[in-house]
Order: C-alpha cells, then structure tokens, then sequence
C-alpha cells in the first residue's frame, strides 16, 4: 500500500496509512453514560509534518498505543480547529519492519564528511596540548564518536535528524570561527572551539538513539543535557592530572551557560567572553536552522508570509517569487 505522507492530508479524505506516534493521552469521556471510559487524543507524524487524531475506542492491553509506536491507520479527516484524524482502526506494527525513512529525517549532510571535517578542525586548530588532550579522550572513544555523530541535536526544535548534532555542532564551530577572527586579541580559538565542540555532549544520553522519534531517556528528562554534558566533562578531566585548573573552569562555565539564560534551561549565564561568544554562536545556528525548516515547509502559492511558529513566536516573511529573479532594471 502507497504510503500517505501527513502533510498531504485534506479534510474529507480517507485514511489508510503508517504513521509515527508523537503524542498519546488518555482522556476520560464528560458524559456521564461513559463514566469510566476513555477515549485517545494523538499526534500522528511522519518527515512530512504532523497531524492531530482522536480515537473514541481506543485498543487495550497489549495493542494499548504508546508514543514512539509504528501504527496503522484507518479513519478519516475531519474539521476540528483544523484537520483531525478521527481513526476507526490503529494497530501496532514490528518498527523493525517498516521504512524508517518516512518517519524518521536524516541530516543531508553526509556523516562521514562531517566527521572527517571535525577530525580536520581537532587536528589543525586545537593548538593547545591540554585541550588535544582532552578531545582525545573523548574521540578516541568509539562508542562516544559513534553516538555523537548519530544523535539529534533537538527532538523537535532545530537539527531535528539523525546527525543533527554533529551538522550543529559544525554551524556552530563556524560562527565561533568567524567571532574570534573579529577579536583575536580577546578570544583564544581553541579553547572557544573546544567549548563548541563539547557543549552539547550531553544530549548523546538525553535522547534515546533507537528512539524513531527522538524521545528522551530518563535521564534526559530529570537531569538534561547540560548537567549530563558537566558530567561527561568532569569525568575525562579526572583523567588528566596536569589539566590546567583555568582552563577546566573556563570549559566548565562554557557547559554550563552556553543556553544564555537562566530561564531558557542554563544553570549560569555566560560571564566570560568565551562562553558568551559559544552562546550566541549556539543561538544563531538554532535560530537559522527553525527559519530554514519553516520556510521549507511553506507551500508554494501559499502567500508571502508562513504559518505562525509558537517556537519563534512569530510568522516569516517569504519574498515573492517575482522578487527573486535578480531585482529591477534602473
């Protein structure tokens, strides 16, 4: 059977298709003849986009629908606040057995090619022996550098792939790079590229790797990425005794503001040039890679603006098709 991609969609068409589970709560019914009863609010997905569904039936016991579940679907699209799958039928299928590629993105970027590109960047850039030192512990690790070229950068926010991390992590390097260019004299490169390079370790445990949809571990939950990545941090750092104590707390504080505030997740706020400069080089990387997925996703025709993103907070304007052919003659 042809798959139906989520963003294709209409109201008023038939349903019959595989779809990712992102989202699965149950919900009691308000009448009072289905006092104890409850029916299944969903958010079905695949790499095309997402989708609300309800079902009023729900199954039970063993085929009870979980987030991160390969189901099939069969219902029908209706009008509520939008299109929403009313489904009539769901079951669980073997994940093992379906096409991961429509549902789970992969960045465009080759793997190999980045990770060759971050051996390079260790390689000619990391002057200091401590800091070459301590990437190695990390890198030489098979298991780490496996995991940290697989892993996402977000669940759903920016670098949402397998591989996101490490094509991140490469935008950031480069921005790094270009701030250190414009004030050599305040900012050591390969104490602020470590600081790129590591920053985000923590998220290789924060999220399940065989998750399809990128759903957090534990861990990830209760103690998130930034305090994760400390850790990570310290642990090396116990390995080399002659590791310079300035340096260890320089990358230590890089960890742990490089979110910028406190509310957005960072246990301090960036209070050295290094850290402050990996914060907004961290930020700008994020930040264009949520306009680009948006104004992807615009249809064409669809006017000059996008949908509304509740993650920016804003609509983006998108310049007409006439407009990009070059400009006016004068």
């Amino acid at each position: 059977m042809k798959k139906q991609m989520i963003k294709d969609l209409k109201i008023g068409d038939e349903v019959e298709t595989q779809a990712l589970v992102l989202e699965a709560n149950k919900t009691a019914f308000s009448s009072p003849h289905r006092e104890g009863e409850y029916f299944l609010r969903l958010t079905l997905g695949d790499v095309s986009g997402r989708v609300k569904a309800v079902m009023w039936d729900p199954p039970t016991g063993s085929q009870a629908v979980q987030q991160d579940d390969v189901v099939f679907v069969r219902g029908s699209v209706s009008d509520y606040h939008g299109p929403q799958v009313v489904v009539a039928d769901l079951r669980k299928l073997d994940p093992e057995g379906v096409n991961r590629a429509f549902f789970q993105t992969v960045s465009e970027r080759d793997p190999a090619e980045m990770i060759a590109e971050l051996k390079e960047i260790m390689k000619q850039e990391i002057k200091d022996r401590h800091l070459k030192a301590l990437l190695d512990e990390f890198f030489t690790d098979s298991e780490f550098a496996a995991h940290y070229a697989a892993a996402p950068a977000a669940r759903t926010i920016h670098h949402n792939c397998v591989g996101g991390l490490l094509e991140h992590t490469l935008e950031v390097i480069a921005v790094c790079r270009n701030l250190a260019a414009l004030y050599p004299a305040q900012i050591q490169l390969d104490l602020l590229l470590t600081g790129a390079i590591l920053h985000d370790i923590g998220k290789i445990a924060e999220y399940k790797l065989d998750s399809i949809s990128f759903d957090f571990t534990d861990r990830g939950k209760l103690v998130g990425h930034i305090s994760i990545g400390k850790e990570m941090l310290s642990g090396k750092l116990t390995k080399l005794e002659d590791f310079p104590e300035t340096l260890k707390i320089e990358l230590e504080h890089m960890m742990l503001s490089h979110h910028g505030q406190r509310e957005w997740g960072s246990p301090e706020v960036p209070k050295t040039i290094h850290a402050f400069a990996l914060f907004h080089a961290d930020l700008v990387s994020a930040r264009m890679n949520q306009f680009i997925k948006i104004m992807e996703k615009h249809a064409p025709g669809g006017g000059d603006w996008t949908e509304w993103d509740r993650f920016l907070e804003r609509s983006i304007y998108i310049r007409p098709a006439d407009d990009q052919d070059g400009g006016q003659d004068y």
